[in-house]
């Protein structure tokens, strides 16, 4: 078999491998946070928490896939694992930024909620009072 195709298999492996558990762990782990941010509607957190999951997949499986192709053709054992390191750390970086991005939106979302709760006053007014006279 071609260096070439089993530096590929290796990436494909790895590469879903990792866009597995990662998504795994940042579904089981984000559905506290998303709880706090949709302030405590479970059925709505989960449904959030699976869409999330899905658009995951979807973007970093399709970039492993328009990731494989090289222009370099591997002739040795050496060229096999520099074409690995190199594409598993671009996919590495790929799925920090996608879930720091989740995150940073999700927080902001989170914020504005706090406000929004901050704005209502804790107890209903009570009464009117008229404006004193100017003296």
């Amino acid at each position: 078999m071609d260096r070439t195709v089993i530096a590929y298999v290796i990436y494909l492996v790895v590469s879903i491998g990792l866009t597995v558990w990662v998504a795994r762990t940042l579904s089981r782990n984000g559905r506290v946070f998303l709880a706090d941010v949709l302030h405590g509607n479970e059925k709505l957190a989960d449904a959030v928490n699976h869409l999330l999951v899905v658009g995951f997949y979807l973007v970093n499986l399709g970039f492993v896939a328009l990731y494989l192709s090289g222009d370099d053709t591997v002739t040795d054992t050496r060229g096999v694992f520099e074409a690995l390191s190199a594409k598993l750390g671009v996919v590495l970086l790929v799925l920090g930024v996608m879930h720091l991005a989740n995150v940073y939106v999700l927080n902001r979302i989170r914020r504005r909620g706090v406000m929004e709760r901050e704005q209502n006053p804790p107890v209903p007014p009570q009464d009117w009072t008229a404006p004193a006279a100017q003296a």
